[in-house]
């Protein structure tokens, strides 16, 4: 049995408020759940700046140790 357009279109629209309720049901359930949740903030641990002083700073010599590989 075929439908007439008119039917087709009305039907569609009938169903239209269903859909809505639907999805605003689903989304008051997410936003209740989201209600309940608490944001926690944490402190960036705070840093101590500290000047080297050109006299303080001693260079020392590095000692390179040359390695030889074996041939196989």
């Amino acid at each position: 049995m075929y439908y007439s357009e008119t039917k087709v279109i009305m039907g569609g629209l009938a169903h239209v408020p269903i859909l809505i309720f639907i999805v605003n049901f689903i989304k008051g359930k997410f936003e209740s759940i989201a209600s309940k949740v608490v944001e926690v903030k944490t402190e960036e641990p705070k840093l101590k700046k500290v000047e080297v002083k050109e006299e303080e700073v001693k260079l020392e010599e590095v000692n390179t140790i040359e390695v030889k590989e074996e041939a196989e």
